[in-house]
């Protein structure tokens, strides 16, 4: 009798123990750091140092426990770099709160404030990760997820502006911005929608002067968003979530379809919109003011200044001349030159004084590693859902970082967004730890490997009538599978005398029905074969492939399934006749032409 086959495939390491030194250096450099800052005040230990160590190491080990049980092959850095990120955050936040800021009075303490954000931002990671076992669930949700979008957009319109710009939402003493929880939501639907579009956007298109532009009717998605992120700059004053709600979605939907031209076209739409309202709108264009004279503030008599007016951006530059190559040290700047927003907006301008170009640098590289990750988890899926939300909640990270960074530098104008992790604000803190449990989640389905499976189980299933069927019948043709199943359910491979034909690279003797045998007679099989049928895999190149059998049965089979009937040898097609040649063989010479090797078409 034959035996039945076991497929196990290499089982990939989990890397969970990896995460878990990477999770030491993340919470010690912080702590480090957080020493460093008292130390160089007053030459003592800063007063909180055991509740903020210990409170982010029990954080960062109560997620990797959570990840080491409900995700155990997930990516092993992106827990640690998050963890980095938001540690330093939090030192950079008591470090500005030990003096008041310009404006002030007195000093404002908001580091236990994000402290506990912070805390709640993990809790929702931890929430993501047990409870979002399968992210192809969020499919479903794509056109609800544009609405909830829609809804969270304009929700600030009604409510007053706060320094110039109608994005906060405030509920008694409790205020936030829901804009930030727009950022996943909107990619959700991006990623679902351009997983059905994405054909038709790419096929579909005009050649213009070397380009391929996409059609009238295609362009109707894209438009819709130009202009709602018009409306959003327009109505809320908001140019940072403008920004980032486009390029999202022109990034995304170039990665979708691979045509430069929608990424050409997209570029073209947000330079218009940005200039044509830059140019009408006070608040913007006041930002874009400064950005092209970032001294103009110095340069006029006080008393004709207006209340768009600002110096931060030149007290920005300030502080990175300042500090230099290597800063002045941490408790050593006067990152409160700044002004009200020097613990958000400008938060890196106090990296840039105090550790130097060197430190910026240093959380540079971090949210790069933390953004190639993610693209590597996008490449690594192994369904266009799970690429696309992977890829696009990457790129919601490098443009937040991107114009953050911009502006503060002077790259681009001020837009009034915050950095990921580093700046004060629950809502931005929340919405990031969501973003990193998706990505977790997409990682650990794309890095897990598969299940065992019998080779017997595998051809009875595939090769049975109502296996067909189902397939055949298949309602959903690119549905895409669990990774586990993905070997169970892959295209069969065609044994020969089975109803699914021949084998593909099958002498032509044999897919004549003329094989090698006297007068037309199947070959013997190889020695040592028994009665059953051996489905074994193709050999390496340099040894020889044993004949396959006329007939097919299925050893240990799945119960109910019956195995297929055999056929019967096709009949002998007749032999072409040649010079030098014998009935019932190859001819003698040059075996190949235009038709193939021995008469197959190519």
């Amino acid at each position: 009798m034959g035996r039945n086959t076991t497929i196990t495939p290499q089982s990939a390491p989990n890397r969970r123990n990896t995460e878990l030194m990477m999770l030491g250096f993340a919470v010690l450099v912080p702590v480090l750091a957080y020493v460093n800052i008292g130390l160089a005040g007053d030459g003592r230990l800063p007063a909180g140092l055991a509740t903020y160590g210990l409170g982010l190491g029990a954080l960062a080990f109560v997620a990797h426990l959570v990840v080491r049980k409900f995700a155990p092959y997930a990516d092993p850095l992106l827990l640690p770099l998050a963890t980095f990120l938001n540690g330093m955050g939090l030192v950079l936040i008591y470090r500005i709160g030990l003096e008041p800021t310009r404006g002030r009075s007195k000093a404002l303490q908001t580091a236990p404030t994000q402290l506990l954000w912070s805390a709640l931002g993990i809790i929702l990671f931890l929430a993501i990760v047990a409870f979002l076992r399968d992210h192809r669930i969020l499919q479903r949700y794509t056109y609800t997820a544009m609405a909830v979008a829609l809804v969270l957009l304009v929700s600030p319109i009604p409510f007053p502006a706060v320094n110039g710009a109608k994005i906060w939402i405030s509920l008694g003493p409790l205020s936030f911005q829901p804009g930030e929880f727009t950022k996943i939501i909107v990619t959700v639907f991006f990623a679902g929608y351009l997983m059905v579009k994405r054909d038709a956007l790419a096929l579909a298109s005009r050649k213009v002067v070397g380009l391929y532009l996409p059609r009238g009717r295609d362009m109707g998605p894209i438009l819709v968003a130009w202009l709602l992120s018009l409306l959003i700059l327009v109505a809320e004053r908001d140019l940072g979530t403008s920004l980032l709600f486009f390029g999202v979605f022109v990034v995304m939907l170039y990665i979708a379809t691979e045509r430069t031209s929608w990424l050409l076209f997209g570029l073209g739409l947000s330079a218009a919109g940005a200039g044509l309202v830059g140019s009408i709108e006070p608040h913007v264009k006041s930002r874009v003011h400064a950005w092209l004279d970032p001294l103009y503030y110095y340069d006029v008599p006080i008393d004709k200044l207006t209340v768009t007016d600002s110096d931060q951006l030149a007290q920005a530059l300030f502080g990175y001349g300042s500090g230099g190559l290597l800063g002045k040290g941490l408790n050593q700047g006067y990152p409160g030159e700044i002004g009200f927003a020097a613990n958000s907006d400008f938060i890196l301008t106090s990296v840039g004084e105090e550790l130097g170009l060197a430190g910026m640098m240093a959380i540079f590289m971090v949210y790069g590693l933390l953004i190639e990750r993610g693209l590597r988890t996008a490449l690594a899926a192994r369904d266009p859902f799970g690429k696309l939300l992977a890829a696009g909640l990457s790129v919601v990270m490098a443009l937040q970082v991107f114009v953050v960074a911009g502006g503060v530098t002077g790259l681009i104008p001020l837009t009034g967004m915050t950095m990921p992790f580093l700046a004060q604000g629950g809502s931005s803190v929340l919405t990031n730890w969501a973003l990193v449990a998706i990505l977790i989640v997409i990682s650990h389905t794309a890095r897990r490997p598969a299940a065992p499976v019998e080779a017997g189980q595998i051809a009875a299933i595939q090769n049975s009538r109502g296996g067909r069927r189902r397939r055949n019948n298949s309602d959903v043709p690119n549905q895409q599978l669990d990774p586990a199943d993905a070997d169970e359910l892959a295209p069969p491979t065609p044994v020969h005398g089975s109803p699914l034909g021949d084998l593909p690279d099958a002498p032509a003797n044999a897919a004549s029905g003329s094989p090698d045998g006297p007068n037309g007679a199947p070959a013997p099989p190889p020695a040592g074969a028994d009665d059953a049928t051996q489905i074994t895999a193709r050999p390496p190149a340099g040894f020889a492939e044993p004949a396959p059998p006329d007939a097919m049965t299925v050893p240990g089979g799945v119960p109910g399934v019956p195995a297929p009937p055999a056929t019967p040898p096709r009949p002998a097609a007749p032999p072409e006749q040649s010079s030098g040649s014998q009935p019932g063989h190859p001819p003698i010479g040059d075996t190949t032409g235009p038709s193939g090797p021995r008469g197959h078409s190519q």
